[in-house]
């Protein structure tokens, strides 16, 4: 037995689940691929030289409330890249790389509450600091992405997806998204990261909905980045940017774990992801929501592997 699969059963032991249970698959079809973590039989074969590279980004919440995510995710991902090393019986060329939800940004605070008698408090001046889409080169990487032909994989993505917990309280991962696959593409900061003949994917996790605005100097009172607030950018806005970017529809896919609604779990409180789940709606096939609030981040991890793998079927010939 490889590493890999000894590795998964010590996790799944660990949990009370074992390895019949079908998570690392079995011989009767019940639930997985053989010997690997969680791709689902279609009942189809693989089309082969169709969808033959993966192009993957994670845009990770590095807000205060995010530290037992992310060492689940940590935690889970050398099952993640046992599955795309098998994928395709082996012959998936993948990348991964790594961004977090904040950007640079300035806005005033108000938490003023009426009382009484007392004049009302004026609003805080926040001044916050992000990535801006920059991938993250740490760890020992030598670019900004993991490549599979890469000296351990799995350890580095572990080591680079601890992004911290010191980022932005607005979490705006589908700006992220435009600016680590557009501005930071121009300005050579993430260049040679996009192949135009690799489906690409991107996935979100957070526990928070989506903020994303590109003003500075606005004011904030409670949750105000509801579903349709004009202030912040509609999701659509994403969706046509991927779109233009990859030529249609077919050649990308995501993602999302998040809330469902107001949820507690293990990892904490998460807010229901009302703009996420409009995200995944208005993407539509290519697309997969996912609570963040079961606890463990197995299923959901499953879950992004089987929308890639779909989409990975479907994928558009390159002319």
């Amino acid at each position: 037995m490889n590493k890999l699969g000894l590795a998964a059963i010590l996790f799944l032991s660990a949990c009370g689940v074992s390895a019949d249970d079908g998570f690392l698959g079995d011989s009767d079809g019940g639930g997985g691929t053989d010997g690997g973590f969680g791709l689902p039989d279609s009942g189809q074969p693989p089309v082969q030289g169709v969808c033959s590279k993966m192009d993957i980004l994670f845009v990770i919440d590095d807000s205060g409330s995010m530290g037992e995510e992310q060492g689940n995710l940590a935690q889970n991902f050398p099952l993640f890249i046992e599955a795309l090393d098998n994928f395709n019986d082996g012959s998936l060329d993948y990348r991964v790389a790594v961004t977090t939800t904040g950007r640079d940004v300035d806005y005033l605070l108000d938490i003023s509450i009426p009382l009484p008698g007392f004049p009302p408090l004026d609003p805080i001046p926040m001044s916050e600091s992000g990535d801006n889409g920059v991938m993250r080169q740490e760890c020992g990487m030598t670019s900004r992405w993991i490549d599979r032909s890469d000296t351990d994989v799995a350890s580095t993505f572990s080591c680079v997806a601890a992004v911290g917990t010191g980022g932005p309280a607005l979490e705006m991962p589908l700006y992220a998204t435009q600016l680590a696959l557009g501005a930071r593409m121009t300005d050579g900061t993430n260049s040679g990261f996009l192949r135009e003949d690799s489906l690409l994917g991107v996935i979100i996790l957070t526990d928070e909905d989506d903020c994303s605005r590109t003003d500075n100097d606005f004011t904030i009172q409670g949750d105000q980045c509801g579903e349709n607030n004009p202030d912040y950018l509609p999701v659509s806005d994403t969706i046509n940017f991927l779109d233009a970017l990859t030529g249609e529809r077919g050649r990308w896919a995501t993602a999302v774990i998040a809330g469902p609604s107001s949820c507690e779990s293990s990892f904490g409180t998460a807010s229901a992801a009302l703009n996420l789940q409009n995200f995944v709606t208005q993407t539509g096939e290519n697309a997969v929501f996912s609570s963040i609030c079961s606890g463990n981040l197995v299923a959901p991890l499953e879950e992004a592997l089987a929308k890639f793998d779909a989409a990975c079927q479907g994928f558009p010939e390159i002319d």
